[in-house]
């Protein structure tokens, strides 16, 4: 394991996959300048659908695709790892897909996956909307956890964020951060976003990287934003509110390991 500067992406993407991939190219090349090793991008960052059938339209075998191509060339161009959001990969029903988080290293490469545990079934009183994602995607049923160069890393997306049992499974696998790709909206973002992160990378002692959708997208969804990188402590290291941009931070994997050694309530478990 050694320190690494990691970096979160926030953008408002829309329903052109080529106006989105010119806008990550153009972060991912900021991040570089800054020094990033790893970047973690939003849920959804190839495409924010008008409607989610659209989503149906663009589903890729894993291992290929033209979005896979265009992180695995961003990746090898950039000499970076790259947490890339999530990708609509084909499942065995031909009228769903899977909401997976794809993992590149520096060289192109795809070292792991992660299919979307908790699915977003859910209505928000407040602005009357409803999401299913059910409707179109197949939830996933297992965690995932890698050894990187950098140090071990575990992997959630959006709505998992609420489910604790999820990040005290990572928690056992000993992740030192987990990579967050979200699209949380704008009402349940204010009233939950920030102290959800938190909670996590608090009770966990885990570095905790979320990388957001932010803004308003054509489908009249508005997203929260609020990209933010956490320390084990609940201490906001970077974070981006609102619009796109880049936030960046080094892990220090040495501090993370003395607060585990001297504040140790991960062995303190009683049940």
């Amino acid at each position: 394991m050694k320190d690494f500067k990691l970096s979160c992406i926030q953008v408002a993407s829309g329903p052109n996959i080529a106006a989105n991939f010119l806008e990550i190219s153009k972060h991912i090349v900021a991040a570089k300048k800054l020094g990033a090793d790893l970047i973690v991008l939003p849920e959804n960052f190839s495409m924010m659908a008008k409607e989610d059938s659209m989503y149906l339209d663009i589903k890729e075998e894993l291992g290929q695709g033209r979005i896979q191509d265009f992180i695995s060339n961003e990746a090898r161009k950039h000499d970076l790892w790259i947490v890339a959001g999530t990708i609509p990969i084909k499942s065995q029903k031909k009228d769903k897909v899977y909401s997976t988080c794809i993992v590149f290293n520096n060289l192109g490469e795809q070292v792991s996956s992660y299919n979307k545990v908790h699915l977003f079934d859910v209505n928000i009183i407040e602005t009357n909307e409803k999401y299913s994602e059910s409707d179109i995607y197949l939830n996933g049923n297992s965690i995932t956890v890698i050894d990187t160069p950098f140090c071990k890393i575990g992997l959630a997306i959006c709505y998992d964020l609420r489910f604790p049992e999820l990040f005290r499974k990572l928690s056992q696998e000993n992740v030192d951060v987990v990579c967050m790709p979200a699209a949380f909206t704008s009402v349940t973002g204010k009233a939950h976003w920030e102290h959800l992160i938190k909670a996590r990378a608090i009770e966990n002692l885990v570095y905790f990287a979320a990388s957001a959708q932010g803004g308003y997208h054509v489908s009249g969804r508005e997203t929260y934003g609020h990209s933010m990188i956490v320390n084990p402590w609940g201490e906001t290291l970077d974070i981006i509110k609102n619009n796109s941009g880049v936030i960046i931070s080094s892990i220090d994997l040495k501090s993370l390991k003395k607060l585990r050694k001297n504040f140790p309530c991960l062995s303190h478990k009683r049940f």
